[in-house]
């Protein structure tokens, strides 16, 4: 014969199973807003890419388009992408052919400034290019390192320095900097080419 002891630790041993259950199927339960839809969202639900202009600042409030540029000539969309809710840091890329090539700056070799390069799959490199109205290409690049923070330019007649942002569709500005991880001056390697710094849109300060 059980002793009251054990009918009672037999007891609360099944409300413990009981509550458990409870819990499960109501974790499981599909919870209905007003309009009888599924109010459930994972919390790992992330809001489709924002796509923001790049562009350069030119005298007379005038701005230009980023370009990356192939071998051949052929130019393609440079973009800040925005795949989260926080806006401070976003990935700057070169929309080609259907894929999202990262742009970096790399290890330079005589030039003066840091090259602002797209690199493909297979290593090839593509400019990147303010270009004017009237055709004009101008070179973005790398001209001056602060701490961690590398200042990327568009570079026009007398080596006059451009602003380089990032406007959302709201009208939000990032600056285009480059930044480094590592003191070295090798920061990574990328499909065979040596990377000096990354490239961000970043919150003005």
């Amino acid at each position: 014969m059980k002793t009251i002891k054990q009918v009672l630790k037999l007891s609360n041993f099944i409300n413990l199973i009981l509550v458990f259950i409870l819990c499960v199927s109501f974790g499981n339960a599909q919870v209905l807003d007003a309009e009888g839809k599924d109010s459930n969202k994972p919390e790992t639900e992330l809001p489709p890419d924002i796509y923001w202009d790049v562009k350069a600042y030119l005298p007379n409030a005038k701005l230009v388009k980023i370009k990356a540029i192939d071998k051949d000539g052929n130019m393609y969309n440079v973009k800040a992408i925005q795949n989260f809710y926080d806006t401070s840091i976003l990935n700057v890329k070169a929309l080609v052919n259907g894929e999202q090539l990262p742009i970096k700056l790399i290890v330079k070799e005589d030039d003066m400034y840091f090259p602002l390069k797209a690199i493909a799959n297979d290593g090839t490199l593509l400019d990147i290019k303010a270009v004017t109205d009237e055709g004009v290409l101008l070179p973005v690049k790398g001209v001056g390192k602060s701490g961690n923070i590398v200042y990327i330019k568009a570079i026009g007649k007398d080596n006059a320095f451009f602003n380089v942002f990032a406007i959302s569709p709201e009208g939000i500005v990032n600056d285009i900097k480059g930044v480094k991880m590592l003191d070295t001056k090798l920061e990574t390697t990328i499909n065979g080419v040596l990377v000096y710094a990354h490239v961000k849109a970043l919150k003005q300060n």
